[in-house]
């Protein structure tokens, strides 16, 4: 989970090369949560120039209330807190060639099961060999799928230029891309054509290239449709009815667990690597607990009590059950209490204690429900 991306033109570009900065750095791997790995994959808009995080931050929200379980890969990270997954490969004033000479680098490192592809704005904007664009992104698009042939590839129509001169050549690009996309879905591969040049208005941009927040998340909503429309490509949603899951954080890659399994009421709850033992698993139920083995439910101690209140296990069949809240930018929080469910010192050693903090204070725990 990651992000980054920007471009322009003469003076212009250079501008926003030195200002568009990446908002903060972090270790690529650590907010992986063992979903789907997604690559947002592009330039300055992929890694949102002038609202960091971009359309990443509107996606994330949706694929959280879809109850979809994604790890968004890349070398690059930014973006806000309301943006669970951080990670990208949107690189600013980058073009189709230079996104192509790292491209199979980053699939064998991050191994994408879904690429997002929005790039060739830049080629445009340096005035590069601009006849030469479509051919050169129908060899970043066979790069991409012989290395990955099993990958779900989402190739995106540029969003407009405000410069009349420059968006008639955006437009020229467009019109070719239909004709790249259905060459290699005739070739069997799995690729995509998103519109995303009318998901955005030249009002919707904050610079004449960049798009401002709304324009990010209207971004975000199409990308969204054309993941839901094809299957496989995030996985299934989690669903409300009560499928078991582990509740990963994703700030750790810890599990939520309960020590030698489902013991007696009052078990502390700890976080357990996902991926070593026997991991603990939920359900969701549609009382909105989360419950184990069918017979215990997640609680916290003294209901609505101060932040740092112990998580213990009770009785889901016994007293006032804590419930819980799956919120959109992947915090747990308790229906009782209003406090989130969190982890000490987040991405510690397994058998780190979980406690309740403020979800509105602090850096919280998000979690994830994995299937």
């Amino acid at each position: 989970m990651r992000t980054t991306a920007r471009w322009l033109a003469g003076c212009a570009a250079t501008a926003v090369l030195v200002t568009g900065a990446v908002a903060q750095a972090g270790p690529a791997g650590a907010e992986s949560n063992g979903g789907v790995r997604v690559m947002p994959l592009g330039d300055s808009i992929t890694e949102g120039t002038q609202v960091p995080g971009g359309y990443r931050i509107g996606l994330w929200q949706r694929l959280a209330n879809g109850r979809y379980t994604t790890d968004f890969v890349g070398s690059q990270y930014n973006g806000p807190a309301a943006l669970g997954d951080h990670d990208h490969e949107g690189h600013p004033g980058w073009r189709i060639d230079q996104i192509d000479a790292n491209i199979v680098g980053w699939l064998n490192t991050y191994q994408p099961h879904t690429v997002l592809l929005h790039i060739g704005t830049n080629d445009i904007l340096q005035n590069y060999n601009v006849a030469g664009a479509p051919n050169r992104l129908s060899a970043l698009i066979d790069h991409i799928t012989s290395t990955a042939p099993g990958a779900e590839v989402f190739v995106a129509q540029l969003t407009p230029l405000a410069n009349s001169g420059q968006e008639s050549a955006v437009r020229g690009f467009n019109a070719a891309i239909p004709g790249i996309v259905q060459s290699k879905v005739n070739a069997g591969r799995h690729v995509h054509l998103v519109d995303m040049h009318t998901a955005v208005t030249t009002a919707d941009l904050i610079d004449g290239i960049h798009p401002t927040a709304n324009g990010y998340d209207r971004m975000a909503a199409v990308w969204y449709s054309a993941l839901q429309a094809a299957p496989g490509s995030i996985g299934t949603p989690g669903g409300a009815g009560g499928s078991a899951t582990q509740v990963v954080g994703a700030q750790s890659g810890r599990c939520l667990d309960v020590p030698n399994g489902s013991t007696t009421n009052g078990t502390q709850v700890q976080l357990y690597d996902c991926w070593g033992g026997t991991m603990q698993r939920w359900t969701y139920t549609s009382a909105r607990q989360l419950q184990v083995y069918g017979t215990k439910c997640l609680d916290a101690e003294g209901g609505a009590g101060a932040n740092g209140t112990r998580v213990i296990i009770w009785d889901c069949n016994g007293g006032a059950n804590q419930q819980w809240n799956i919120n959109a930018g992947g915090t747990i929080s308790g229906v009782q209490s209003g406090r989130c469910l969190d982890a000490y010192n987040l991405g510690t050693a397994n058998g780190t204690r979980i406690v309740l903090w403020d979800c509105h204070g602090g850096a919280n725990q998000q979690w994830s429900l994995r299937g």
